[in-house]
């Protein structure tokens, strides 16, 4: 999950650094900000369908929730976006839940 979130701030960077002027292949071609989002999206998979191997998806597919709870701190702290209540107060809701799900899961 912290991989995804990751993932989406170098997304970010890689939207950032493309402008309306310049063809858009030319623009993946050598957006470097892309091909290392992309490459961290491929190993984060890789090491998914490793852990998928040995843990059910019902336990851990609510971690995955985690990422809507750390891209908004990333975004603040890296990108300098405002972080408002509400992110908070959502993220504090993802986080309960995801303890909910995960801690229920694991006693039955």
């Amino acid at each position: 999950m912290l991989a995804l979130a990751v993932g989406q701030v170098l997304f970010k960077l890689a939207a950032r650094n493309m402008v309306d002027a310049a063809p858009l292949v030319q623009q993946i071609l050598f957006n470097g900000h892309l091909w290392v989002a992309l490459a961290v999206y491929a190993v984060a998979t890789a090491f998914w369908i490793v852990l998928l191997r040995h843990i059910p998806l019902a336990l851990a597919y609510p971690f995955v929730a985690l990422a809507f709870f750390f891209v908004p701190l990333l975004g603040h702290w890296l990108l300098q976006e405002p972080l408002r209540w509400q992110n908070m107060v959502g993220g504090m809701f993802i986080l309960l839940g995801v303890w909910i799900s995960v801690g229920w899961k694991t006693r039955t």
